[in-house]
């Protein structure tokens, strides 16, 4: 898959509900955003483009000597967003797959974005994502860690069946965190997006079940990276903790 075929959108908004301006959040130096740009930047997997509603995302990334585009504020999810973006920066439609890579993920491994496209070889697959075993014990009843359930179809990669804030599945064997990156296909990302909420999504509050009840076929790729996704002060402070050892 050459880096032409492929392009990586990075969804940024200033007003999140449980920590308004966290893309700005100062992190060993530097804006939460540009940490993320820049992980993705060394995936070296397509161009990398900030999609955000916000003028002073777009300066911080700029100003770090990355590309930003801006987008409606209105937009329901970070897909929506990349959809619109993906649209202004590739209105020719030329890349053939659009990567979502979480605006708030600034420990990002680059490998798993690689991981991620890796799922998508098959042709069957409309979308791919990522996720990992999860190790802490509190982690498996947490709703706010996403599960991941599917049926394996080679080495370290799962079909997706479901996404839940449950535990699940019950029984023996572990249990995956999902993580919030995807490859889409172009024609897959601009489906969803047209699709209306489905009753799952709804009841779960998880978009990519929209997928599932479309009957699109989402693949797992199971990675070794410790997920944090930045939502509250305790992981803005984790994070900051992890990249000041780093830098």
């Amino acid at each position: 898959m050459a880096q032409s075929d492929i392009l990586v959108l990075i969804p940024a908004r200033m007003g999140s509900t449980r920590l308004p301006g966290k893309a700005l959040a100062d992190i060993a130096g530097e804006p939460m955003i540009v940490h993320v740009m820049r992980r993705a930047q060394e995936a070296e997997a397509g161009p990398v483009v900030v999609a955000t509603d916000s003028g002073a995302i777009a300066a911080a990334v700029e100003k770090a000597g990355g590309r930003a585009v801006l987008t409606r504020s209105d937009h329901a999810s970070g897909s929506d967003r990349v959809h619109e973006a993906a649209g202004i920066v590739d209105p020719q439609g030329k890349s053939a797959i659009i990567v979502n890579v979480q605006g708030d993920r600034p420990t990002l491994n680059p490998a798993d974005i690689r991981a991620t496209l890796a799922a998508l070889e098959d042709p069957a697959v409309d979308i791919a994502t990522v996720a990992a075993e999860i190790r802490d014990e509190a982690e498996r009843t947490d709703p706010n860690v996403v599960k991941a359930i599917g049926t394996p179809v080679g080495p370290g990669r799962l079909r997706a069946l479901y996404f839940t804030r449950a535990t699940a599945p019950t029984g023996e064997g572990p249990l995956y965190y999902h993580m919030g990156l995807y490859a889409y296909r172009r024609p897959a990302l601009d489906r969803f997006v047209a699709l209306p909420p489905s009753p799952l999504e709804q009841r779960e509050k998880l978009e990519q079940l929209r997928a599932l009840e479309a009957g699109m076929r989402i693949d797992i790729a199971i990675v070794d990276s410790a997920p944090l996704d930045v939502n509250t002060a305790a992981e803005l402070e984790t994070a900051r903790q992890l990249l000041s050892r780093s830098s």
